[in-house]
């Protein structure tokens, strides 16, 4: 053993010197300061450590041996004994009604769930090569600089794609590496210092954006959102000295519509004219499955105040906790020292592998793929669902399903969680419970190749059993399915 073992003794207590040595030495155990086969010092080297006699730990390390805590040999001298492993404690509950609690309880595994891609389509041990590659390059240069922004090479890929794909011109200077887009959110608001200030943000609108907001102390004002996108002239009416607008401009989520270019405008002018900024969440990036992808929203400001935020969570992987921003080009310096203070890019491997992925042309030809893949999906899924409902509607990656209004969707999603089936309630999109509007979200990235059927039946079961009592709303959503 290393360092000497932390014992307090009491010499005026009238507990023995040695049981109050075999309790430390028990607690240290139990508390896994002592782990199974530590080497414990000799009773000899102890007795001189506490200044007690040898008899004394002799007699403290005899009972130790004798209830099995701690075994002796020559070779080894005195270690702790093997013991069975104890259960794992249970991960300590959250906070009820937090929006971990929410997303903890209803985005399990399953068909339909949302937020994560498809997984066939995705060249795995190809990226895991390239992958094992970066592992290597970072470990054989433990002492090299990296920049806190990220590696170079991956924002000059990002750069090249976001001009290709997004129709946005930004320098690599522009762009830091994120955790993912709550990185890239919390970056944001740390630089911009809003606190107190109100923002604006979609109704409905994604759950851990609303949230974000409020632990930066903004005071968030719900936009209604209808076919065209965001509210604008709403916002303008009822908060018009908001200093923050949060959109999904590509395609609004989660009810899908891209945000009209009249409203585009009419944002970036209020932006421009009360000096507000604007986060752009593109969430989905050029993942749209019909026609070209909108273009970016920041691509078209021209006074500076939209900061756009993007990930490859839709696109890669969650896991790999990977995102963007591009600043403005005038505050691009603010953000870089934030970033290096602050909140530093993910390591090295997870970038490097991404811009090699990016820059040998993988990535592109993956998006390819995987819309192809996903617009076989969410047609064999709408079939299925129109068998059952009239009123299916697409929403970006995701079908939504209305349900009555009286139908409790997140008491649906625990039902059918047990089924393997894991859509996402729509009401917690909404601010007020009152405004919720009850809906199922099904993701099509995790519709399986088969059983997609019988996956719908089970789902319509479970909504027909929860709202039997309200057949008259029921009937006019959900019939029975159509002879073969």
């Amino acid at each position: 053993m290393a360092n000497p073992l932390p014992i307090a003794l009491d010499r005026s207590a009238k507990t023995p010197l040695s049981e109050q040595i075999r309790k430390a030495i028990v607690t240290a155990i139990d508390n896994g300061v002592l782990l199974p086969g530590a080497r414990l010092p000799s009773w000899l080297d102890l007795a001189a450590q506490l200044g007690v006699a040898r008899g004394t730990v002799r007699a403290a390390y005899d009972k130790l041996s004798d209830a099995q805590h701690i075994v002796s040999s020559k070779a080894n001298g005195t270690t702790v004994a093997k013991r069975p492993e104890k259960a794992a404690k249970p991960d300590t509950p959250v906070a009820p009604g937090s929006v971990v609690e929410l997303f903890q309880d209803l985005t399990g595994e399953g068909i339909f769930r949302m937020g994560v891609p498809a997984q066939d389509s995705l060249p795995a041990k190809l990226l895991a090569r390239i992958r094992a590659r970066a592992v290597r390059a970072e470990l054989s240069a433990v002492t090299r600089t990296t920049d806190p922004r990220g590696e170079l090479d991956l924002r000059r890929e990002i750069a090249a794609h976001l001009a290709i794909a997004r129709g946005l011109e930004c320098s690599p200077a522009q762009i830091v590496i994120t955790s993912g887009f709550s990185g890239g959110l919390g970056l944001a608001l740390r630089v911009l210092g809003l606190e107190g200030h109100r923002a604006w943000m979609e109704d409905p609108g994604f759950p851990l954006t609303r949230k974000g907001l409020e632990l930066g102390r903004l005071d968030v004002v719900p936009i209604p959102v209808d076919a065209h996108g965001l509210d604008v002239d709403h916002g303008i009416k009822y908060a018009p000295d908001a200093a923050l607008a949060v959109v999904t401009p590509g395609q609004q989520a989660p009810l899908g519509p891209p945000l009209s270019p009249t409203r585009r405008a009419q944002l970036l002018d209020w932006a421009a004219q009360t000096g507000a900024w604007i986060i752009e969440d593109d969430y989905l990036g050029e993942l749209q499955l019909d026609g070209r992808a909108a273009p970016a929203l920041a691509s078209l400001d021209r006074a500076g105040r939209v900061i756009h935020l993007g990930s490859f969570s839709k696109t890669i992987s969650p896991t790999l906790r990977l995102g963007f921003l591009v600043a403005p080009e005038h505050v691009a310096a603010q953000f870089a020292d934030v970033a290096t203070c602050l909140v530093p890019a993910p390591g090295p491997a997870v970038q490097l592998s991404t811009a090699e992925f990016m820059r040998d042309g993988h990535y592109i030809r993956h998006l390819r793929r995987t819309k192809r893949v996903y617009c076989d999906s969410r047609d064999a899924l709408t079939s299925a669902l129109r068998t059952w409902s009239n009123d299916v509607q697409v929403a970006g990656l995701a079908v939504m399903l209305p349900l009555p209004d009286k139908a409790n969707d997140i008491e649906i999603v625990r039902q059918v969680l047990a089924h393997g089936l894991a859509p996402a309630p729509l009401s917690p999109w909404y601010f007020s419970p009152k405004r919720a509007q009850s809906g199922l979200l099904l993701g099509i990235a995790t519709v399986p190749d088969r059983g997609v059927p019988a996956a719908c039946k089970r789902l319509f079961e479970a909504i027909r059993s929860q709202d039997r009592g309200d057949g008259a709303a029921t009937s006019r959503r959900v019939r029975k399915p159509a002879s073969p």
